[in-house]
């Protein structure tokens, strides 16, 4: 084999990296949103099991379970998400909007408390104004949102909307 003939099979093998890479991190992040929505909908039926037995929802967390509702969630589930860094963390807030009515959904969370330069978000389109207070999250009742002290239209994703 030549000079120029490896030279040539370098160039095709750069050129399939260039295009087989990004098309597998793409379907890596849809993976890991696929599990994400999947975990969000198992610990949404928890929290319809534990209403169903209290007779409403757990008090607001801050990136922790609810007392209570371990006994309905499957192990393991909480409180890491699918995203490496993330967790989930569950939002029971009066509404900003409206005082008289609850804001309650299944949120996960890209920042450590106290440390925005750690966030570690989706490497995905929907994901690229993120920042600190942006969230996924799964809505269970309400005007949800990304954060509280955002307003509805803050960069977000929403699973179930």
């Amino acid at each position: 084999m030549t000079i120029v003939e490896l030279l040539i099979v370098i160039s095709i093998m750069v050129l399939l990296a260039r295009v087989i890479f990004p098309a597998i991190t793409d379907l890596r992040e849809r993976g890991v949103l696929t599990k994400a929505t999947s975990e969000l909908n198992s610990i949404h039926n928890s929290l319809q099991q534990y209403r169903s037995e209290h007779g409403e929802y757990p008090d607001d967390t801050n990136r922790n379970i609810p007392p209570g509702l371990e006994a309905f969630l499957a192990p393991g589930i909480w409180p890491d998400a699918a995203w490496e860094g993330s967790v989930f963390d569950w939002d029971n807030w009066e509404d900003p909007d409206d005082p008289s009515k609850r804001i309650m959904q299944i949120s996960i969370r890209f920042c450590p408390i106290g440390e925005p330069e750690n966030c570690r978000f989706p490497r995905t389109d929907w994901a690229e104004d993120f920042d600190i207070n942006s969230s996924v999250y799964y809505c269970v009742q309400g005007a949800c949102r990304a954060h509280i002290n955002q307003p509805i239209n803050h960069p977000g994703y929403c699973v179930n909307c």
